[in-house]
């Protein structure tokens, strides 16, 4: 069954009609239990076993679906514009994404601590280990590939390790084929793995992470606790947490003006470039129900992150971008 066919089949009387007076959904209704299976790392097993989600309903976009269905569904929309990714993201965000990530991985790798060097008078050399960082839904390698080009062309880190973990194995197909064009192919520094966010594979171990990035792909998870419980894991006590998402908009007038390009633009952008309009409906809807700024960086400090103030800017948990169309919450574990 193709995306148009899945999408069709859900009933969509739960879905508002979109006009210049759209509704903001409450942040009450988006927090997903956890479902009841997860996709397997291709070459490790899959970590803590999910909860049954028998009975219980979720967002998928505007309409409510069975858990156990949201995967399936998300991996359909992601299959179906894997190829067509880049270019989309490119002419939705008239190219500002690319401006959004640099500030993120900047603001995320301010400094690297050596994972080689010599202490004064000593011999023979001191290996530490390697910096690692863990990109979860981050198939393209899109913030991979930058937190390796910020590590070696402002710090000439040659040594610190990305590993990508993605649901979705369109996205780490397109990952690879992107990767093979660089001087990281064939390297330690960067390497594949399917799996969900919400059961990391188990061959990452607890605390073995020093910095865990999620860039416009943890709404798409069914489960918000879920995933930061598991990043929460896997990072080492001093651990950084990186989310990029889209935010909420503020101004009042900016926001309507972005709405109406979102909802009545978007999908159409999207049948142009890609041939899927519903699939960009669907990424559309999904923007509107994520938390706002503050309640995203409640959940974050409910699965024991430190973030700042539960307010944006310096000393705050989040920054905003673009007048908080994007968004980059940060914390530390603890």
């Amino acid at each position: 069954m193709n995306t148009r066919q899945l999408l069709r089949s859900i009933p969509t009387s739960s879905k508002p009609r979109i006009s210049s007076s759209i509704r903001c959904i409450s942040s009450s209704s988006i927090t997903a239990q956890i479902p009841n299976s997860t996709a397997t790392s291709s070459n490790n097993a899959a970590g803590p076993s999910l909860t049954s989600s028998q009975g219980r309903t979720t967002h998928f976009g505007f309409k409510e679906v069975p858990e156990e269905q949201k995967e399936t569904l998300v991996g359909s929309v992601f299959s179906s514009v894997a190829s067509s990714y880049d270019v989309m993201n490119d002419a939705m965000s008239l190219g500002i994404h690319r401006i959004w990530k640099d500030s993120f991985v900047s603001s995320m790798l301010p400094k690297l601590p050596p994972s080689l060097h010599q202490n004064p008078g000593t011999s023979p050399i001191e290996v530490k280990e390697p910096f690692k960082c863990l990109d979860v839904a981050g198939g393209t390698g899109d913030i991979a590939l930058r937190i390796l080009d910020r590590a070696r062309e402002k710090f000439g880190s040659r040594d610190i390790q990305v590993e990508i973990v993605d649901l979705n194995q369109g996205m780490l197909d397109e990952g690879r084929k992107r990767v093979a064009k660089t001087l990281y192919y064939n390297t330690p520094q960067i390497t594949f793995t399917h799996g969900n966010a919400q059961a990391l594979p188990t061959h990452i171990a607890d605390s073995s992470i020093d910095l865990y990035t999620i860039a416009f792909g943890i709404r798409n998870c069914t489960s918000l606790p879920a995933v930061l419980s598991e990043a929460y894991r896997v990072l080492k006590p001093g651990g950084r947490i990186g989310v990029l998402e889209f935010g909420k908009v503020s101004n009042p007038l900016f926001k309507e003006i972005y709405r109406q390009y979102s909802f009545q633009f978007i999908p159409i952008m999207g049948k142009i470039l890609a041939g899927d309009s519903e699939s960009y409906q669907y990424l559309v809807e999904s923007i509107e129900k994520f938390p706002s700024q503050p309640e995203f960086a409640q959940l974050m400090r409910n699965a024991g992150f430190q973030t700042g103030q539960l307010r944006e800017g310096k000393g705050g948990a989040w920054t905003d971008y673009t007048n908080g169309i994007a968004t980059a919450w940060t914390g530390v574990k603890a």
